[in-house]
């Protein structure tokens, strides 16, 4: 009982990181990366459709991304999805395929985006101190039902605390890694 508690604790910490890692991926440096438009949705014959699968997404250089839409027809709606996305991207047609440069960022958005980042980085704390709190309550639950020993639930908590102590400077380490990121001109 106790050892599926601290499985399924830790899968779910681990899903927080992953998704504090898709946060910021999302979030833009200096460098281009085809990941940066894996959010924006296509208006595809009425359906909001994913970029990716409506166009190929590639790399021109490092701060140009190119987007070929697999239907001559699509250029338009591709164009209009990024324009509109928040990136604060404004994409160039030339001929089927679409050119998206990376403007570079200033001092004062570079220092916002650290914002954002911070905040994400806090949420995903959150998150993983709200999943050890279940953990350490489901535990005392067991406890009060004589499923468990005071010895095993105290020992289950504190590796349940060493979890998250682990989690929490997984994502500690991650925030730096793109605040260093972010700051790099």
């Amino acid at each position: 009982m106790i050892a599926q508690l601290k499985k399924s604790t830790e899968q779910k910490m681990g899903k927080s990181i992953e998704a504090f890692k898709a946060d910021l991926a999302k979030v833009r440096t200096g460098r281009a990366h085809t990941g940066l438009l894996d959010h924006i949705m296509v208006d595809y014959y009425g359906t909001p459709t994913p970029i990716n699968q409506v166009a190929k997404v590639t790399l021109v250089d490092s701060r140009t991304i190119g987007v070929t839409p697999f239907e001559k027809k699509m250029v338009q709606a591709v164009e209009k999805a990024i324009r509109e996305s928040d990136l604060g991207l404004n994409p160039a047609a030339s001929g089927e395929t679409l050119r998206v440069p990376m403007p570079p960022l200033t001092e004062e958005r570079r220092k916002e985006l650290i914002k954002v980042v911070r905040h994400e980085a806090e949420n995903a704390r959150v998150a993983v101190r709200n999943l050890r709190r279940d953990a350490i309550h489901g535990l005392k639950e067991a406890l009060k039902k004589k499923e468990v020993s005071e010895n095993e639930e105290r020992r289950a908590q504190d590796d349940v605390q060493k979890l998250t102590d682990r989690s929490v400077a997984e994502i500690d380490r991650l925030l730096e890694q793109k605040e260093s990121e972010l700051m790099a001109v």
